[in-house]
């Protein structure tokens, strides 16, 4: 008789891409890389190839808490990630799911802020973004912020790796949860930086920038990631180190579809 192998167990409650690039398929295909079970709660539905967002279209509030219920009653997740929420009512869903939370086990809970993608369709409406600061992102314990959602969070313009510096810790200041802030969209450097902070440990993270390579789906594959090690037992700062490898080798083993490039989630 073969051996039963036990896996953890990774929700992501984000939105699908049905490109197959970035959002629930991007999260999915990192979980089964890391040997992870991967569980879901879609929170909406895109229509978005790797050039452009046609239309986004929300699930319900009940139905998206019913998924995240239905997961943690009989698949109870160690780590939880959080995409694309974009409506006020799904960021309230999760809000309210988490912070009933306080007396159970705990569960790791990244919330990568999407708000824009890479060829500016809004995927989290303004509503939302109030709610996410004020109610979410306390919640959590890590956030991972893009340059452009960094600056959205500080209200600064963030131009230097001292200004990443700056914001992780304002975030961790403000917010009360560990930042990972990422530079991928630095202009003048030749290394895409990020700054990991927890209020102890400060990691500065940095990997050469890959020419000729779109990179849709990064910030994805990295929260995913993270949860994907915390699951498997790491601690947080060796879980965002261990995710940064992660996305450059997924980057470094990038193919082609049609005419564009696609990370590599599965590169092993």
């Amino acid at each position: 008789m073969s051996e039963i192998i036990h896996r953890p167990m990774a929700l992501t409650i984000a939105g699908s891409d049905s490109g197959g690039g970035a959002g629930i398929q991007a999260d999915l295909k990192t979980f089964t890389a890391l040997d992870v079970h991967g569980t879901s709660a879609i929170a909406c539905i895109t229509a978005q190839n790797p050039r452009r967002v046609l239309a986004v279209e929300p699930c319900s509030p009940k139905v998206l808490r019913l998924q995240i219920e239905a997961v943690f009653e009989e698949l109870p997740p160690a780590a939880v990630k959080t995409g694309m929420l974009f409506s006020a009512e799904n960021v309230r869903v999760v809000t309210e799911f988490f912070g009933a939370r306080v007396a159970r086990p705990r569960v790791w809970l990244i919330v990568d802020p999407v708000m824009v993608s890479t060829s500016g369709a809004v995927l989290l409406k303004p509503a939302a973004i109030k709610i996410l600061k004020e109610e979410l992102l306390p919640l959590a314990t890590l956030a991972t912020p893009n340059l452009h959602e960094a600056e959205i969070l500080t209200g600064r313009k963030l131009t230097s790796v001292e200004d990443l510096r700056a914001a992780a810790r304002q975030i961790r200041t403000r917010f009360g949860c560990a930042a990972l802030v990422k530079g991928g969209h630095l202009r003048g450097g030749c290394e895409a930086v990020d700054v990991f902070f927890d209020g102890r440990t400060e990691l500065l993270l940095s990997a050469p920038f890959i020419k000729g390579v779109r990179t849709h789906g990064t910030g994805c594959t990295c929260s995913a990631a993270i949860a994907g090690y915390l699951a498997r037992g790491c601690n947080l700062p060796r879980a965002v180190k261990r995710a940064k490898e992660f996305v450059t080798q997924a980057i470094i083993g990038s193919y082609r579809i049609g005419k564009h490039s696609a990370l590599n989630q599965l590169f092993h």
